[in-house]
């Protein structure tokens, strides 16, 4: 089975138009959605909505940090950063009640045969812990239950692996567009990046496709209509940094 996997799409249509299509092109069997379908971006309705679409069809979809702070409010946004607390505040003008109900009632983790999915890591999802170095890997590597796992809420697409027993913890920058194979006797985080709003200078949009039959996972770019994207973002009159990141990928 073909697995496409998108993270943190961040109300960006144009990239995650592109992206379902390429994740399509590549005969995509099932798609994997791991929160942040909202914030930053100008079309929050149309994403929440093309979500849901694939959740009724089959999707496995987790909620994000900003899904749920859209979704509630308060606290959630008070914790955020100045740029992002701005967007969300705006996106939840944007939704109606039924829209953030949904977000809210999205799960924090989902567990599939031997694959995990989590948006922030597997310590604690609902505290929303950043997997940037070995060190968190670890913290996530000793509460996962499955022997692959996925997660996305960094932006910048990584992989790591751990032998069972063992403390070491390894880092791989992955090539884009090569079959990486998951050997077995080593349990793997995959850190896909981000669709909407890729940080790591790559402005092309970000996201994995896992074959389960070969054992093998591609981290892939795929280019989109930026320009478009950032009109929208600038025409919603929201800050003028959000837009900047997507010419910039940052």
């Amino acid at each position: 089975m073909r697995i496409a996997l998108l993270a943190d799409i961040h109300a960006n249509r144009q990239a995650f138009e592109a992206c379902l299509a390429a994740a399509e092109a590549a005969d995509a069997e099932q798609f994997v959605l791991l929160g942040d379908y909202v914030g930053y971006g100008a079309d929050p309705a149309w994403c929440v909505d093309r979500v849901r679409r694939l959740h009724e069809n089959g999707a496995i979809v987790i909620r994000g940090n900003h899904d749920a702070a859209v979704a509630s409010g308060g606290a959630e946004i008070s914790a955020m950063q100045s740029v992002a607390g701005q967007s969300v505040l705006w996106t939840r003008t944007q939704l109606d009640a039924s829209q953030r109900a949904w977000l809210g009632e999205l799960p924090l983790e989902h567990l599939d045969e031997d694959r995990y999915y989590v948006h922030a890591d597997a310590s604690a999802p609902a505290r929303w812990r950043y997997v940037e170095d070995p060190d968190d890997a670890r913290a996530h590597f000793a509460a996962c239950p499955a022997r692959l796992s996925f997660c996305g809420h960094v932006h910048r697409p990584a992989l790591y692996s751990q032998v069972p027993g063992e403390r070491r913890v390894n880092r791989f920058a992955p090539a884009t567009d090569y079959p990486l194979p998951l050997l077995p006797r080593r349990r793997w985080l995959t850190v896909a990046g981000s669709v909407g709003q890729p940080r790591d200078g790559d402005r092309s949009a970000a996201w994995c496709l896992l074959d389960t039959t070969r054992n093998a996972l591609r981290f892939l770019r795929t280019p989109y209509d930026i320009d478009t994207a950032m009109a929208s973002i600038r025409a919603a009159g929201l800050p003028e940094v959000l837009a900047q990141r997507l010419a910039g990928g940052y």
